[in-house]
């Protein structure tokens, strides 16, 4: 099965975002549902556990990695039903994560930024992301989770053509 990529790279005040985007014919509320309920994250993601809430720290369990890992998160921002910022922070570094939703005509746009440390290695975080956000999209409407080596290495060189 080939899967295009989609992640866009962006350069902003010396700082490398790379930049995803889905839609889904739903109310943003239900959308951001399946990013914020941890019975709902654990289909695509996996759960958290916690206390939820600006400023506050939970942990995030990556449930579809080798050995089913939990990291330490901390929200940097929530604003129902349309922004939330998280830093993570695992055996492979901090990772800056954010999603911002808009609904237009019953359409939910999803736009997931990674802002990237210096030394994140785009090819390989790229093809992750893409398979998350279509692993989101499955568990939206009930199909079959992707299989990520539809995604890696296959995408490996898209994102390593990005330009930089």
């Amino acid at each position: 099965m080939t899967i295009r990529p989609t992640g866009r790279l962006d350069r902003t005040d010396g700082k490398r975002d790379l930049i995803l985007t889905r839609s889904y014919r739903a109310p943003i509320e239900d959308v951001w549902a399946s990013i914020t309920e941890s019975d709902r994250t654990a289909r695509w993601m996996g759960a958290w556990a916690g206390e939820a809430g600006p400023g506050r720290n939970i942990k995030l369990q990556m449930a579809y990695e080798e050995g089913a890992p939990w990291c330490d998160a901390h929200i940097e921002v929530c604003e129902p039903p349309r922004r939330l910022a998280i830093t993570t922070t695992d055996d492979y570094g901090t990772w800056h994560l954010e999603a911002v939703l808009t609904e237009t005509g019953g359409t939910t746009e999803l736009v997931f930024t990674h802002h990237l440390e210096p030394e994140a290695n785009l090819s390989e975080v790229g093809p992750g992301w893409e398979y998350y956000l279509d692993a989101l999209g499955a568990a939206r409407t009930g199909a079959d989770r992707p299989d990520f080596e539809d995604y890696y290495p296959s995408m490996k060189q898209y994102y390593e053509n990005l330009p930089d």
